[in-house]
């Protein structure tokens, strides 16, 4: 099939790459022109594994391609997925700008005659598929279309399987034609679809992240009823999740949540029920549940050190996951800037989002040292702290990091390393809800 994604960030591009890997032929557009210069030079802007040689492979085997045209993008396909930012605004509620852009400018390239799906992909509030379609009838009274909603569920560092063999397909339709069209999109995919009406398909997003992110502010909160009583909360998340009506799944304490969904997906959904008149009380406590991490995480800091100013601190972490360079609403970057405001000298360093981190301003390289080795950001160190689980950590030379060091100290963030191991190395080991990280 011919199809059309408008937006090549996260979303737009792994999912434009892998349509094409299963056949369909897919123009992705993008209104930043450097952006689309990057991609036809054969450039990824962002890191997924296994996205770069996916988009390679598909471009030479023209199936994919990148333009700026709308127009263009839209003439030449029979599915045009919107894919485009969503960001929150102050209130917590969703700012639809692009979205409503984007509909008229579809509106003002459809031709008479010429029968498009469009698609919502991007992360949307209940109702949007409604307003969508209200403005491209506005801005063109003869358009023959069909709104659909298709959330995405990808997580990134493992989008591109995510979308390869997903675990359910939504398409939220009230027309037998696009969803039709829908099925053939993804017949090559073998998961399994469920149909539903647009605003079933908007809340299902929307409620999965919010729950995903309950789970984790829910075991957060149990991490710190395990470090009161002297538990260890990894076994009490491993008994939980053997329930299969559970899961271990999002169970792992450490800092809480961060990234560029659950963060804006849970303000979202709280700021929806509001406006629909049924406040999600439930949903306003996991925020706060989350919130509260990172402070209490570094009230254990400081009573260690008891004074953070001219405490030399290394931080191994920077983006939000591991197997990302997204610094966006990370918490590893919250705690690096609560350090460096509090006059520690900080050396950080991350395998993959160090660069973004500086060029998006998100860090000041003036406060805070980026490092090109984990080992370095270690040297005279007075402390460690584990922001975000790359494996890599996990198989460091720690007799080297501990020669490295002023004081063989560590705050896991992340649970990434055993207690008993880090005793063994020779090292003062503190994690978050776990008994013998002492």
């Amino acid at each position: 099939m011919d199809l059309c994604i408008i937006g090549s960030g996260y979303v737009g591009l792994v999912s434009g790459a892998c349509f094409a890997e299963v056949g369909h032929h897919v123009v992705c557009v993008d209104n930043d022109q450097r952006k689309v210069d990057m991609l036809q030079a054969g450039q990824i802007p962002i890191y997924e594994p296994g996205l770069e040689e996916l988009v390679h492979r598909n471009v030479a085997a023209r199936r994919l391609r990148f333009t700026n045209s709308i127009e263009d993008g839209v003439d030449h396909s029979q599915i045009v997925f919107i894919a485009v930012p969503t960001p929150p605004q102050v209130d917590g509620s969703v700012d639809l700008t692009y979205i409503e852009r984007v509909a008229r400018e579809i509106a003002g390239v459809l031709k008479p005659g010429q029968y498009r799906v469009v698609v919502d992909k991007s992360t949307v509030p209940v109702k949007t598929g409604e307003k969508v379609a209200d403005t491209i009838k506005r801005y063109n009274k003869g358009a023959e279309f069909d709104v659909v909603s298709n959330p995405e569920f990808l997580r990134e560092g493992c989008a591109v399987p995510d979308l390869m063999s997903p675990d359910r397909i939504v398409i939220g339709s009230a027309s037998d034609r696009a969803t039709d069209l829908m099925k053939r999109v993804y017949e090559p995919f073998q998961a399994p679809i469920l149909v539903t009406d647009v605003n079933s398909a908007e809340l299902i997003k929307h409620a999965a992240n919010s729950f995903l992110s309950l789970k984790i502010s829910y075991i957060n909160a149990v991490a710190a009823i395990c470090e009161a009583s002297g538990a260890d909360v990894e076994m009490v998340a491993d008994g939980i999740g053997m329930d299969k009506r559970i899961g271990r799944n999002f169970l792992n304490a450490g800092l809480g949540y961060g990234g560029s969904c659950f963060p804006k997906d849970v303000k979202a959904f709280i700021a929806i029920s509001k406006q629909l008149g049924t406040p999600f009380k439930l949903l306003e406590e996991v925020e706060r549940i989350n919130g509260s991490m990172l402070t209490r995480f570094i009230e254990k800091v400081r009573e260690k050190l008891w004074v953070l100013k001219d405490k030399n601190i290394a931080v191994w972490g920077m983006t939000f996951k591991p197997d990302t360079d997204d610094v966006r609403n990370s918490v590893a970057i919250d705690l690096i800037n609560h350090l460096a405001g509090a006059g520690a000298h900080v050396t950080a360093y991350d395998p993959k989002g160090a660069e973004k981190a500086v060029e998006w301003k998100l860090i000041d390289p003036a406060k805070v040292k980026i490092c090109a080795t984990p080992l370095e950001a270690c040297k005279d160190a007075e402390c460690l702290i584990l922001a975000t689980e790359w494996k890599e950590f996990a198989n460091q030379d720690f007799d080297a990091v501990k020669a490295a060091m002023h004081t063989p100290l560590i705050f896991d963030g992340r649970n990434l390393f055993s207690p008993e191991t880090m005793r063994d190395f020779g090292f003062t080991y503190y994690a978050v809800g776990r008994a013998g990280a002492k």
